[in-house]
């Protein structure tokens, strides 16, 4: 994600390396632990989104919210959050969402042992307890911003080395603790991940089990698709459960503001506000 742990070049030799209208029940087939529960209808947004690590000011929201981006991501918590956010308050989501804004949760969690990025990592001892009490600070991050039940929370995991068997392995002991506590507390599960190693992992996995349903690839072809790039089998992350972060680092002004964000295709859950 743009800057929010690593530098831009330290992000491309780490991917080289290593290389969403309101609809009920999109992505609910491969999260098995929602089947006994009752959900609030998801609300979805399908157009283009930004990222970006610190959350802009109202200002900038307001004059950014020309038409052009529907959408913004917001790092709610995460040790491995790698930016301040003094303008991320519940005041702010409430204003935002007014504004129109659709925003898009996103936690920075704890990260492979077998990748380059954070300081907080993924063990095999405690891959477990740590995904379960990492998404209860999510859902607390989240709840505490006006972000209610029923929104996704999109899980951000970096690029790591999915050929070294016992790291991937804990990776998707932690991922299924953290999604099955989430929907637990109601909240959806989304992740955050590259084509080439972190989202491979979760799409290409034969066990589904509290596995997220949605998917954020990260494929920086600068195609505004979720469809055209898809990787994986057209049947995957269907109705309203991908995004796609197509560019980063894209300096460009709107309303008279300039800020650098990463570019996002949109066809997936957004946070329920107001």
């Amino acid at each position: 994600m743009a800057g929010h742990r690593q530098s831009k070049k330290r992000r491309y030799v780490t991917w080289a390396a290593v290389g969403a209208a309101v609809v009920a029940g999109a992505g609910i087939a491969a999260q098995t632990s929602m089947a006994a529960t009752t959900w609030p209808a998801q609300k979805t947004f399908t157009g283009r989104a930004f990222d970006t690590c610190t959350a802009p000011s109202e200002a900038t929201m307001k004059a950014w919210h020309t038409g052009f981006y529907g959408a913004a991501a917001v790092y709610v918590g995460g040790k491995n959050r790698g930016c301040s956010q003094p303008n991320l308050t519940s005041k702010w989501v409430t204003d935002v969402t007014a504004m129109g804004w659709k925003l898009i949760p996103l936690y920075v969690g704890a990260q492979p042992s077998c990748g380059s990025g954070g300081s907080e990592k993924i063990s095999a001892a405690t891959a477990a307890s740590v995904g379960k009490s990492e998404a209860d600070d999510a859902v607390a991050k989240a709840s505490a911003l006006g972000i209610k039940a029923g929104s996704p929370i999109y899980l951000d995991m970096e690029a790591y080395d999915t050929t070294n068997t016992s790291c991937n392995t804990a990776v998707l002991t932690y991922v299924r603790a953290f999604d099955k506590e989430l929907h637990a507390k109601t909240y959806r599960a989304g992740y955050y991940g590259f084509t080439s190693s972190s989202a491979k992992a979760i799409a290409t996995a034969t066990d589904k089990t509290d596995l997220p349903g949605n998917l954020w690839y990260a494929l920086w072809d600068k195609q505004n698709t979720t469809t055209a790039d898809w990787p994986w089998g057209s049947t995957q992350f269907t109705n309203h459960s991908r995004a796609h972060q197509y560019m980063v680092n894209s300096k460009e002004s709107h309303g008279g503001v300039t800020l650098t964000v990463d570019r996002d295709a949109w066809d997936a859950p957004v946070a329920i506000t107001g």
